[in-house]
């Protein structure tokens, strides 16, 4: 062996071992994230056999009156109240069924649904409409016996001032 070669030989072994070394990366384990579906129904949705604006009126009457919810608006037009509930933001909804073969009386959907729209599924929302769900026929009545004697009133209001007019 060549003089030259026996001195860098034992160089180059100390350059190569003392040489930082690149790790060898074991592979990360790989976990799969399932996402759930987002849902596709409310859970909780109901229908009830009255008529979509005493169905709202009562809705209203009954969110304003719950002890945790907080009423954030509503639009009569749309057909629907913005509330939160146990820190739910969700829109109440009501809408009137078609009358079918299957739907013969005057009937309203009550249901909750996201901001944007999108089918709600979880315990506040599920809850809130089991609450609206049993307290809806009595309220209704109560909504309609309301209207009716507001109604009453404002006819022998209108019919006492004829009177007066007729009597000068």
């Amino acid at each position: 062996m060549h003089p030259r070669l026996a001195w860098s030989l034992p160089a180059l072994l100390c350059i190569a071992a003392c040489a930082p070394r690149e790790k060898v990366r074991e592979p990360e384990p790989v976990f799969e994230v399932t996402t759930p579906a987002p849902p596709t129904s409310t859970r909780g949705a109901f229908t009830i056999e009255a008529d979509k604006l005493d169905t709202w009126n009562a809705v209203g009457q009954i969110v304003v009156r719950t002890p945790g919810v907080e009423y954030e608006g509503r639009s009569q037009m749309l057909d629907l109240y913005t509330v939160r509930y146990r820190g739910v933001q969700m829109l109440l909804l009501t809408k009137s069924l078609l009358l079918s073969e299957t739907i013969k009386r005057t009937t309203t959907s009550v249901t909750a649904t996201t901001l944007e729209g999108r089918p709600i599924d979880d315990n506040a929302s599920a809850d809130l409409l089991a609450l609206l769900q049993r307290e809806l026929p009595a309220e209704i009545e109560s909504v309609r016996a309301r209207q009716a004697a507001e109604a009453k009133a404002k006819k022998a209001k209108a019919q006492k001032s004829k009177k007066k007019k007729k009597k000068k």
